[in-house]
Order: C-alpha cells, then structure tokens, then sequence
C-alpha cells in the first residue's frame, strides 16, 4: 500500500498541481523530502511573497495553484496576500505543516494551537485531517472547494507525522464545476428591465475577466450601444478600455458615484459588488428613479449590496443569455459614442517629473498585449489614462487594499506565462512603499531568469495617505515620508538589473532595454507627489 505522502503525490499529479510556492520549515520538510522530479517548487524568501506569487500564477493560468506555508509563524506572515487572494476570488490550496500529533496535547513548540481557525475567515473552508489516511481526500476537498464558485483560497492544517503513515489505497479523483448558471427565469426579468428601459448603461466589473466574458460583454454592448463604466477599483478590467462606449471608471463613493450615474433609469453590474466603496462621502445610493440590477456569481456580494436587485450567475453565462433573450431587440435610444477626450498636457521638462509623463513615457514603449500588475495607488489615474487595456487578462491589482499583493503577483503571472508558452512581458508598477512590503519577490524572479519589468515612482511618501488625510482633513499624521530609500541598490543586491530614469526620454530607453533582456529589470523613476485629493 502507498504512503499517504505517496497517495497525496500522486492525486497532485492528477490534478495538475505539479508547481508549489513556498518557505519550507521543519514542520514542512516530510512532505517536501525527496522532492519529485516532476515538480517544481518556487521558493519565496517569505511566506506574503509565496501567496502573492501563487496568485498571480493561478490567475495568469486560470487554475488553483498550491501554497506550502510553514505552520503557525508562516500562515501569520502570508495573512496579508491570503486576504488579498480571498477578495480576488483566486482558487488558492494553501497548506501549513503541523506539530506532530502526539504532541499536540501539550502545544510544543511550532504547535499550530487552533490551526483551522487562524486563516478564517478569509479561506473557503479550514481543516486539518482527524486522521493521517484523511490526507489525500482532504486535498481533493480542498481542490473542489477552492474552485467552485465565487473561487477562492482554501487551507489544510497537515501534522508533520502524517506523511509516512499507510494510505487507504489512492484518493478518488473527482471533477467539479467552476461555473454557476443564471436562473432563466429571473434573467428574463433582467432582458424585460432592458426593454423597458430608455437610458441603460452596463457596469463591468473583475468577474468578467475572470469567467472569460470579454467577447460576451462586447457583443452585448455593441448590440444595446449603451455606456460602459467599469466598476470602481476593479482589480481586474472586464471591457476594453479603448472601446467606444467605455466611460472610464466610477467613482469609489456613495455620492459621486451616484452623481456619475445620472441620466440612466436602468444600471446592469456585472461581475462586481455593488459598489465598492471607501472614503464616507454620504447620499443617495443611485439617482431617483434609477433601477440597479447586479449579476454575479457571489451570493455573499448579492446578499450585502445595499440597493437593486440581483441575479447568481457566472459572469459570461449571464451575458451570453442576455444576448440570446435580446437577439431581436432594436434599442430606441441613441446609441453611445466616445466623448472627446480633453487635451493631453505636453510633457514638460520638469524635475522630478510627473506622474502624467512618467506613463505617457511607458505607454509609448509598451508592448501590445503585455500584462500590466498594479500597485501604486497615488497613479492610478495617470496609469489608467495613458496605458490601453484592450485584451482580456492584461491587467491586475489588489481587491483588498492591502499592499504586498503586486510585485510577488507579477513573478506569478511571468511564471504563467512561461508555462503557457504566450510568452507576454509583465511590467509592474510598484509604487515605492508598496515595493518593500514583498521586496524579497525579486530574488525570485532573478533566480528563475523571468521578464518582469519593475517601474518604481518614487515619490519619497505614501502619497495616497496624503490623499486620504486631506480629503479627510486629518492633518499632522506622522510616518508618511518614506526618505533613505535607495530601490535601486535593494534591486541589484537581489541579483535584479536596476537603474534610475530621470526624465521621460531616460525611461523609454531604459524601457526598450529592459524589454530585449530575459531576467528582471527594475527601473526607479523619482516623480513629483501628487497634491491633490482624492476624490473631489
């Protein structure tokens, strides 16, 4: 009979889940010993920077990816990327070794006391095995629990004494959906609220990319030529951004995001909550007179939204059936155009620059298609305005706010690339506070040789603080200057290529070179901070 390490290998391999991210410890090592060689384990230099990486990869895959975090200590230090990747929706199996069984009792040392209940409540589902022969059918719960959906991060709390002992034989292997059909009936009332309606507009939000919606919600809003406004602070794009009928973004307030709706009596939210929302700026949810309904495969997000009506569905189901219902609808409303767009600013000679040249500087040299992953809040703007999403899976950022999500995502969703054989560059723009929240990403990222091209604006502050205190007049707030900081020099003692790019003409070139070699390149670039607020 197999071990019951050698019946969990082997339902791994079954499953595809052949590549393992992680910090190994003690409690780790029998499971890792004699590692296969059909495996690949990415090591990370800390636990936030594991998760951070297996989600990008799972993302960029489309697949669950596997975490092996070290008991206790190491769940601690990856909390903050477990609650990133539990408001991505990112189908994460994440494992921690455990204290052996006949020591538990008494909590020795590296115990994990109350091991299910540490990750919660932010995984799917929490469990460490009653038995060691539980091992294996635990991992194929953990696989159809992470994937069904909304998709998200699992945990399995594993006793380091386990894995040696006799399996029952191999684990049965099993297939899951992925995906969650929309009610016909009530998706009837969706298409009859778009009939009756005389100014609708279409909100997309992340699920879109996630399900693979982008063809879908195109064909459908080129079919109604209405507005398209993607959802606020999406961490992925869910409709091209150059398209015709693209409005931009919605603000991330109650009163300006309703503000911003005005005109339209019927709202249809697809793939995204309705809304979310951060600074308190009160009113009126949606305009008088104005219906709301949100399609999502969240029953959590449709049981929270505070206004409209809501429909469980995936993402792209929803609007494949919304095209078919509509097959031979002629909208009476006046079919949405482009406004013209205000003038670009000339880039001046100023020094630091501007966060506005900066990015027209990287959209000038970006190549078409690449992956861009987000993480410098206080840019955003300049960000979203210049660089073009126009391919779906081209963009990622964090759905929790919290930083330390980007740069180790990057690494992931470069090893994706690889993997996949499509082979697109991944720029990361990091701002420079977020960089050394999982700075240690870029070892990893040298070692296996990955193109990620790293731009740092560097600000000298956490300029997005400084937003927030003045759009909540809260002066004086200390630790908000970030001065001694030398990114370039952390960068090349990491074995990453680095250098600093002063003005627009200096990142271009810097850019194009980066994007001719095959490993890392970090690219500090100083900027002015940005002295405005944040929502006006």
């Amino acid at each position: 009979m197999p071990t019951v390490r050698d019946a969990t290998f082997t339902l791994l391999r079954k499953l595809g889940l052949t590549t393992i991210f992680g910090n190994p410890g003690s409690t780790e090592e029998p499971f890792l010993k004699d590692f296969p060689a059909d495996f690949r384990y990415v090591l990370a230099l800390q636990e936030a920077s594991a998760v951070g990486m297996a989600d990008g990869f799972a993302q960029g895959t489309g697949r669950p990816a596997l975490v092996n975090l070290h008991t206790a200590p190491g769940v601690g230090n990856a909390m903050g990327n477990i609650i990133t990747a539990a408001r991505n929706k990112t189908p994460l199996i994440i494992t921690a070794g455990q204290q052996t069984r006949s020591m538990l009792l008494m909590e020795a040392f590296l115990s994990n006391v109350r091991a299910t209940e540490l990750p919660m409540p932010h995984v799917k589902w929490s469990y460490e095995p009653v038995r060691a022969q539980d091992v294996p059918a635990a991992f194929m719960r953990a696989y159809a629990e992470a994937v069904q959906a909304p998709a998200g991060p699992v945990f399995l709390s594993l006793p380091l004494d386990d894995w040696e002992q006799q399996a029952e034989g191999e684990a049965v292997l099993r297939s899951v959906s992925g995906r969650v059909a929309p009610d016909p009936a009530r998706l009837s009332l969706v298409a009859r609220a778009i009939r009756d309606s005389r100014s609708p507009c279409l909100v997309m939000g992340a699920g879109v990319d996630r399900s693979g919606g982008w063809d879908a919600g195109v064909r459908l809003s080129e079919s109604l030529g209405c507005p398209v406004y993607a959802a606020p602070i999406a961490e992925r794009v869910g409709f091209p951004t150059d398209h015709p009928q693209y409005r931009g973004p919605l603000p991330f307030a109650i009163a300006p995001l309703s503000r911003a709706l005005e005109g339209h009596d019927l709202v249809m939210v697809v793939g995204a909550e309705v809304f979310r929302y951060y600074p308190y700026l009160p009113g009126e949810y949606l305009p008088a007179g104005t219906q709301l309904w949100q399609l999502t495969d969240d029953p959590a997000e449709a049981a929270r939204a505070p206004v409209g009506e809501s429909l469980i569905g995936d993402a792209r189901l929803c609007l494949e059936g919304l095209s078919a219902l509509l097959e031979d609808f002629q909208p009476g409303w006046q079919r949405a155009t482009r406004p013209a767009a205000p003038p670009r600013p000339a880039a001046e000679a100023s020094s630091p620059m501007s966060a506005q040249d900066l990015f027209a500087a990287v959209a000038a040299e970006r190549p078409a298609g690449s992956i861009v992953v987000q993480e410098a809040p206080s840019s955003i703007p300049a960000l979203t305005r210049h660089l073009v999403f126009d391919q779906p899976g081209s963009y990622f950022t964090m759905a929790s706010g919290g930083l330390g999500f980007g740069l180790p995502a990057a690494v992931g969703l470069a090893l994706a690339e690889r993997q996949s054989g499509r082979g697109r560059a991944v720029l990361a723009c990091i701002g420079d506070g977020s960089l050394h929240y999982s700075v240690q990403s870029l070892w990893t990222a040298a070692q296996h040789g990955l193109k990620v091209v790293v731009i740092v604006p560097r600000n000298g502050e956490y300029t997005i603080l400084k937003m927030f205190a003045r759009q909540e007049n809260t002066p004086g707030v200390p630790g908000l200057d970030l001065p001694g900081l030398d990114g370039v020099k952390i960068a090349q003692g990491y074995g990453v290529a680095a250098l600093r790019a002063g003005t627009p003409d200096e990142v271009r070139a810097a850019l194009r070179e980066a994007l001719m070699k095959d490993g890392p390149t970090l690219i500090e670039v100083p900027i002015a901070p940005d002295a405005g607020k944040l929502l006006g």
